[in-house]
């Protein structure tokens, strides 16, 4: 069943009670006091994270047990070391769910005002002022319409 803006609005946040999310967003995009930017388990950041689950709930669910079974003792316990170690394996073995926390994380982490500004753009939502797009070289789709239709007619 797809999720519509109004059912998203009534999910509850997602619950990282051991913290095993909070970490892995933490080595994912940790702070930088050089560039003066939040770490993706910035408290406002990570509020974002566990609201906007929406319909990954299910993947991310699943990534996380998976990452929690490699250890057994919790993978918050554990030291940065250890987690880093656990998450590198988890990435090798697991791309599709590492994706999953990747783009969950990703979405929230480039919206927030702080982001947004420190990489030159202009802290607004993008409608319904837009934003300016480069016009590509539609010319290089010429072989593909030279092609003609690859599909059966009815």
């Amino acid at each position: 069943m797809t999720q519509t803006m109004t059912d998203q609005a009534e999910t509850p946040p997602f619950d990282d009670n051991d913290g095993t999310l909070f970490a892995i967003v933490g080595h994912m995009i940790p702070a930088s006091a050089r560039h003066g930017l939040p770490g993706a388990d910035d408290p406002a950041i990570y509020a974002d994270i566990l609201r906007s689950v929406g319909r990954d709930r299910q993947a991310l669910t699943e990534a996380l047990a998976v990452v929690e079974a490699r250890d057994g003792t919790g993978f918050a316990a554990l030291s940065r070391e250890e987690q880093a170690v656990i998450l590198q394996e988890f990435r090798v073995d697991e791309p599709a769910l590492a994706g999953v926390i990747e783009a969950v994380t990703a979405r929230c982490y480039y919206r927030d005002d702080r982001v947004m500004a420190s990489i030159g753009m202009e802290v607004r939502p993008p409608f319904p002022e837009g934003y300016t797009v480069e016009e590509g070289d539609l010319s290089l789709l010429d072989p593909v319409r030279a092609r003609g239709p690859i599909w059966r007619s009815p």
